[in-house]
């Protein structure tokens, strides 16, 4: 289920305000005293030698953190598990931010894929309440990963080696 992106902003040379080294770590990113973003858009693809999974904001990018979880993943307000196909499962919290509108509606319709990538299994949203937004990647391996934030719009770029 990959996505392509053709629009003009996507093919123009982006702006990184901010790039991590290669890592199987932990990265924690915080934003203080920011307001709330809205995850607008989803989008995934595989490039030579990575996967990458782009979350797109409407104004910024909030906060964040990111590492290697145990299973069994569970969802963040039942606590119901939530199998995810792989071997590793890459956590993305991010904070402050909402996947959904004020008026509650979601504002990213499929929050489970399956994918047929080199690397990536699944993505699914484990959890969106209270201003934090979850996502667990299913991966084949537990493989480095590293973190770009680009601007225009502003996005949150995570690529894993293959």
């Amino acid at each position: 289920m990959d996505e392509q992106d053709d629009s003009p902003q996507a093919k123009a040379e982006p702006d990184t305000t901010h790039e991590t080294a290669w890592t199987a770590g932990i990265i924690d990113r915080t934003q203080s005293d920011a307001p709330v973003s809205k995850l607008v858009a989803v989008r995934t693809a595989t490039h030579d030698g990575f996967d990458q999974v782009v979350f797109e904001f409407d104004k910024r990018i909030p906060g964040y953190h990111i590492e290697y979880i145990d299973s069994p993943v569970r969802q963040c307000g039942s606590g119901k598990v939530a199998p995810i196909a792989g071997d590793g499962w890459l956590e993305i919290r991010m904070y402050p931010a909402n996947a959904h509108t004020s008026e509650g509606q979601p504002t990213i319709t499929e929050r489970e894929r399956i994918l047929n990538l080199p690397v990536l299994s699944e993505l699914e949203l484990t959890c969106d309440f209270e201003a934090i937004v979850t996502w667990v990647f299913g991966v084949g391996s537990p493989n480095r990963y590293r973190v770009r934030e680009l601007s225009g719009p502003p996005r949150l770029v995570i690529d894993i080696r293959h």
